[in-house]
């Protein structure tokens, strides 16, 4: 009896001791990382669809799911300043599985916000810049204001008729910079995206605004807009008469950009295969040709080298909106 009872607590020991090891190994066990991916990647964008970033993030989803062989599926979380979307991917598991395509607004917002729900920094990897959008400063066509030096000189001469249209942070930073640059008085108008933005100058809302070549080009091909100026590094192959800012006699040089972050922790091959991959597709010419016309070069850098994009514009819009004396309390 004695020697029945000892087997059937080690029989009830060993049945505890299988069933607590069944229950651990799905949430302590990796997958391994040189067969990812073995099901659908999810894409996660911090936008409504049809944006600059979602037209990225679908076209570079699209040839990333090509060559690994799994969908890629792209999400749209719109929301406070992409706020929304960029907390859920901070907090989602670090497995290569989902990935944020974020704008510059994630080295912004630590600028312009009190307090974020995540650490741009801390609680990301940067896996590889995508694409950057150059930015176009642009008036009515029928405005006086035939140059940049002009509209300072405008400005600076009527500080109480001067204002700008912004429809995010990134764009009204930059704007600031601007300001900064040159001296010229101007106020903030907001609105809510780029395209409201560029049609405040058309219908004479606004005096100006900055914004991103997608809504510019073709109110700039169509004659109701005037481009005044690139804040670029160079010229745009679409506009090649129109001079950078620096050309211009304004220090500015402010691309945005669109780029791949993962949870910090997603293993290092899985960081690595997805950067080879996203450099390789920035370079197809078919990806090149989809997005030229639309004002968005691609890129395709390092995961290091975008580590070091991210560290240095979080430092300097920081510096922009400390000046400008710009915060927001969430």
């Amino acid at each position: 009896m004695g020697t029945r009872n000892r087997y059937s607590r080690i029989a009830r020991y060993l049945g505890f001791v299988a069933l607590m090891a069944g229950a651990i190994a799905p949430a302590s066990a990796q997958e391994d990382p040189a067969k990812y991916p073995t099901r659908p990647i999810h894409i996660i964008v911090g936008f409504a669809a049809g944006g600059g970033n979602d037209i990225v993030a679908r076209i570079f989803g699209q040839k990333l799911s090509e060559s690994l062989g799994q969908p890629v599926i792209v999400e749209n979380k719109p929301g406070g300043g992409a706020i929304v979307a960029t907390e859920y991917v901070a907090k989602s598991q670090p497995d290569g599985y989902t990935l944020l395509v974020s704008a510059s607004g994630i080295s912004i917002n630590p600028a312009v916000y009190a307090k974020l729900p995540y650490d741009a920094i801390n609680d990301f990897v940067a896996v590889s810049e995508l694409a950057s959008f150059p930015l176009i400063m642009i008036v009515n066509a029928s405005s006086p204001i035939k140059s940049v030096a002009e509209l300072v000189t405008y400005a600076k001469a009527n500080p109480d008729k001067m204002n700008y249209a912004s429809s995010s942070a990134s764009f009204q930073l930059v704007t600031e910079l601007f300001k900064q640059k040159t001296g010229a008085p101007m106020q903030v108008i907001p609105y809510k995206g780029a395209n409201d933005s560029v049609l405040a100058v058309v219908s004479g809302q606004v005096a100006t605004t900055i914004a991103d070549a997608g809504p510019v080009l073709a109110q700039v091909k169509g004659g109701t807009v005037r481009a005044l100026a690139v804040a670029a590094p160079k010229r745009m192959e679409e506009l090649p008469d129109v001079p950078t800012l620096q050309e211009a006699g304004a220090d500015v040089d402010a691309v945005l950009w669109s780029g791949i972050f993962v949870p910090k922790g997603t293993p290092a091959a899985i960081v690595k295969k997805l950067e080879g991959e996203l450099m390789r597709i920035a370079g197809l010419p078919e990806v090149i040709a989809r997005l030229k016309p639309l004002g968005i070069d691609t890129v395709g850098n390092s995961s290091d080298a975008f580590a070091k994009v991210l560290a240095t514009d979080i430092a300097r819009w920081g510096e922009v909106a400390k000046a400008a004396n710009i915060r927001i309390e969430q």
